[in-house]
């Protein structure tokens, strides 16, 4: 199970998050119609199966809102659901909780999408070697929860941004004057920590990387079924591979068993549908 991230790391995304719904004046309709000290349980319940995703975030939602509520977390995030389950329970100050909510609901329900997704994407590789990897193609400026989402539904995470590894893309070896070009500077330049990644999209490319040596990881992209498989056998254990583009969850089977070492989606994130989640009073 992914440990929870220090709660210091993701109060600005909260903050920030409650601001928005907050600004400039509060909660004006729970501020009209609830009457100061009302006391309220309610309950953070799941509508539909899933991998939850989320509890630590939105359980700093409320508290963030009121620290005086008592905010119990029912299942660790990464746990499978049903229907009816009941995720998190919160006692207080009713306005507070409703103040609360949309926050907590929109962030749990949004990474639980993205865990669920990708718990179904890691049950098609069963019984391959085959991982399953997110991209950079996340929410501009909730990478971080977007990828410990798919961390808690049993995948792995690419590079977090532009400084963790060198990644050799189709557009910095035309820029830089073709594969070997590339990665000779990338080998000059690396430090003993840091990892090679290079794109190819053909077997030529492949071939020639190989035998100029440097990458740690040979990214496959866009290629069909059968085009892997003859990479595979290629490669023949002596990189790292990873196969990229159009990795759908209808083709992950597939993929898995041509004996790559990675599969990466970037539907992972842009494109997993938000869990269905409710407070109920």
């Amino acid at each position: 199970m992914t440990a929870p991230l220090p709660d210091f790391l993701l109060e600005p995304l909260v903050r920030a998050a409650l601001t928005e719904d907050l600004s400039p004046m509060g909660d004006v309709t729970t501020r009209a119609v609830v009457p100061a000290g009302v006391r309220y349980a309610a309950r953070l319940n799941a509508r539909e199966a899933g991998v939850v995703s989320g509890m630590q975030i939105a359980a700093l939602a409320f508290r963030l809102v009121d620290p005086t509520l008592t905010v119990e977390t029912q299942v660790t995030d990464g746990s499978p659901i049903a229907p009816g389950d009941t995720l998190m329970q919160i006692e207080g100050e009713a306005a507070s909780i409703l103040m609360g909510e949309r926050v907590a609901l929109n962030f749990a329900g949004r990474l639980s999408g993205i865990a669920t997704l990708t718990s179904a994407f890691v049950a098609e590789t069963r019984g391959t070697k085959t991982r399953i990897t997110c991209t950079r193609k996340t929410t501009p400026g909730l990478r971080v929860v977007e990828k410990m989402a798919v961390a808690h539904g049993g995948g792995s995470n690419h590079r977090f941004g532009l400084s963790d590894a060198i990644l050799i893309k189709d557009n910095h070896v035309a820029a830089a004057g073709g594969i070997r070009a590339v990665l000779e500077a990338a080998k000059a330049a690396r430090s003993h920590m840091m990892r090679v990644e290079l794109e190819v999209d053909r077997l030529d490319q492949l071939e020639e990387a190989l035998a100029v040596g440097g990458a740690d990881v040979i990214l496959l992209d866009n290629m069909d079924t059968p085009t892997l498989r003859r990479a595979v056998a290629i490669a023949a254990g002596r990189v790292v591979l990873e196969a990229s583009g159009n990795m759908q969850l209808s083709r992950i089977a597939e993929v898995a068993a041509t004996g790559v070492d990675y599969i990466s989606s970037g539907a992972l994130t842009h494109s997993a549908r938000t869990l269905d989640l409710g407070l109920d009073f």
